[in-house]
C-alpha cells in the first residue's frame, strides 16, 4: 500500500505544474489583448461559501474515518470498510452543501 503513494505523489506534481504553465499561458496572452489577469477570478466563489465547503467535507472525512473505525472494531467491516465510508459521507456533505449553497 505504501509504494503507491510516491507514483502518484509524482504524478499529481507533474499534473500540478503543467496546469500553473497553462495558466500562465492563458495569462499572458489576456495581458498582450489589453484584459486585465483578473479575468478569471470574476466566477470564484465568495471564500464564505468556500469554507463553508471545506468544513463539511473536512467534518465528513473524519466521520467516515471514525465510523469505519467502529465498523472494523466490531466486525461488520474490513478495511476497505473505511473507504466506503469516507467516500459515502464526503459524497454526502458535497451534495448537502449543494442545496445549503442553492438555499443561501
Amino acid at each position: 500500500m505504501g509504494d503507491i503513494f510516491g507514483p502518484i505523489s509524482v504524478f499529481g506534481m507533474i499534473l500540478g505544474i503543467v496546469y500553473l504553465v497553462i495558466r500562465k499561458k492563458e495569462r499572458m496572452a489576456l495581458m498582450e489583448r489589453g484584459l486585465q489577469g483578473d479575468y478569471f477570478d470574476k466566477n470564484k466563489l465568495p471564500n464564505k461559501a468556500l469554507n463553508l465547503k471545506y468544513g463539511l467535507l473536512s467534518i465528513a472525512i473524519g466521520a467516515g474515518i471514525l465510523i469505519g473505525r467502529m465498523f472494523e472494531y466490531y466486525g461488520c467491516m474490513h478495511q476497505e470498510g473505511y473507504f466506503a465510508m469516507i467516500f459515502l459521507l464526503g459524497g454526502i456533505s458535497l451534495v448537502l452543501y449543494y442545496f445549503l449553497e442553492k438555499k443561501l
